[in-house]
């Protein structure tokens, strides 16, 4: 057990070394949430009745603002753990990797931790800035909505491990799936407005989609249940419907990822650009 806890710490470190071995990328990437950040704030400020001056209600921020920590944290899922399997595919190191004694697995892993550490302080500022920037945002039943973030949490990270086995089979058509998955989950799970502005069609293929109930039960139990919230369903049944996203999808990218890499070395594709 100490052995496994030894090669996960120094695959941890191993990650912390890539990210702050570019500086102007480390840099640039906390800047550029924040841009994203002023841009949606000031655009939907834009169609208030008293103009960017004003103050959104605070249901308007809440929404805008608790989506935002879950889209920032699939997106970081899909690129970190995803698509970063054809980084190293790239770079050569993954069959390096296999041909080790090392865990195989706490290689992608290793980048759940760097996922937490460093979009859990994006996120964090993200909020003080919206906060500021809307004159406040509401907050209530932090304890159940701190549950509910960590299963959602547990659950991208599940479908981070699943896009990584996608990632080993499509190689570097990853690119354009992640880009498609992030715009398919800006319109299906509603992140930035509310799933009352979805056509009927749309929001039919929403309430399949079990990260859309992430979104709207966290949002809604922070921002105290205001009327029409949760929009999908009871709250209670929204809270059953996270839990076991976040208990099953997890070992079920494992065992897909686990699935495509027995795959990969059987058709000697590990090395393959």
């Amino acid at each position: 057990m100490s052995k496994h806890l030894s090669v996960f710490a120094a695959m941890v470190h191993k990650e912390f070394l890539i990210m702050l071995r570019y500086p102007i990328e480390f840099v640039a990437s906390f800047f550029q949430v924040f841009l994203i950040i002023i841009i949606i704030t000031l655009a939907g400020l834009m169609f208030s009745s008293e103009g960017v001056g004003a103050e959104a209600p605070p249901e308007v921020g809440g929404v805008v603002a608790y989506g935002f920590v879950l889209f920032i944290y699939l997106s970081d899922t899909l690129w970190g753990i995803g698509f970063n399997v054809r980084r190293e595919q790239k770079q050569g190191t993954l069959e390096q990797l296999y041909l080790s004694p090392a865990s195989k697995f706490a290689s992608l892993a290793s980048r759940v931790v760097i996922t937490l550490f460093w979009t859990g302080l994006l996120s964090l500022g993200s909020l003080l800035v919206m906060s500021l920037l809307l004159g406040g945002l509401p907050l209530q039943n932090g304890g159940l909505g701190l549950y509910l973030l960590l299963m959602s949490l547990s659950g991208t990270f599940g479908m981070g491990f699943a896009f990584a086995a996608l990632t080993l089979r499509i190689k570097e058509a990853a690119q354009t799936a992640v880009n498609m998955l992030q715009f398919g989950f800006m319109v299906l799970c509603a992140p930035f407005f509310p799933f009352a502005a979805l056509p009927p069609a749309i929001l039919a293929i929403s309430r399949l989609i079990p990260l859309s109930y992430g979104v709207d039960s966290f949002r809604s139990t922070l921002m105290g249940y205001p009327e029409g919230f949760p929009e999908l369903a009871p709250i209670g049944t929204e809270i059953i419907i996270v839990t076991l996203f976040g208990l099953l999808m997890p070992p079920l990218g494992v065992w897909l990822y686990r699935w495509a890499e027995d795959d990969a070395r059987r058709r000697g594709t590990l090395s393959e650009y």
